[in-house]
């Protein structure tokens, strides 16, 4: 039995909105275990191509609402995280930010990155337009479904 990037993603999913802290899943092929640890903890977390550094000097943003859904105007529309990940806004550590708030980008244009268990995975927009809010910080842990930009119609 071998798992794909999706069904572990589904897993991430499944584990995230459950009281269960951690899995283990063992085959002839593979082992995954996940442990789901809270805010408070030591945990360490990785940034592309950087040094692990404490959870807790990781900024964390300030609650938001449940669906981690923000309200949009006329011609604005948001790329929502597609899995439960670390949110990086650069390729690497010394790289500058794929996007700032004023950005103009193209159909397919890298925004940012999201890493599960190493795996980084790249947001691209999804039509033209200019960022106006930018939903998370970088090397914040966002949800599944969370806002991570909003755009205009340019």
């Amino acid at each position: 039995m071998t798992l794909r990037y999706e069904e572990v993603a589904e897993i991430l999913k499944i584990i995230d909105s459950s009281n269960c802290d951690e899995i283990s899943i063992e085959t002839a092929e593979i082992k995954l275990f996940i442990r789901r640890s809270g805010i408070g903890s030591a945990e360490t977390m990785r940034s592309p191509s950087g040094p692990a550094a404490p959870a807790s000097e990781i900024k964390r943003e300030a609650p938001r609402p449940a669906d981690g859904k923000i309200a949009l105007v006329a011609d604005q529309f948001e790329i929502t995280a597609p899995m439960v990940g670390t949110f990086y806004r650069a390729q690497s550590p010394e790289a500058p930010p794929f996007v700032e708030i004023g950005s103009v980008v193209s159909r397919g244009q890298p925004l940012c990155l999201i890493e599960v268990m190493t795996l980084f995975t790249t947001v691209h927009a999804e039509q033209d337009g200019r960022v106006v809010h930018i939903g998370a910080e970088n090397g914040e842990f966002v949800e599944y479904g969370r806002t991570l930009f909003v755009l205009e119609s340019v």
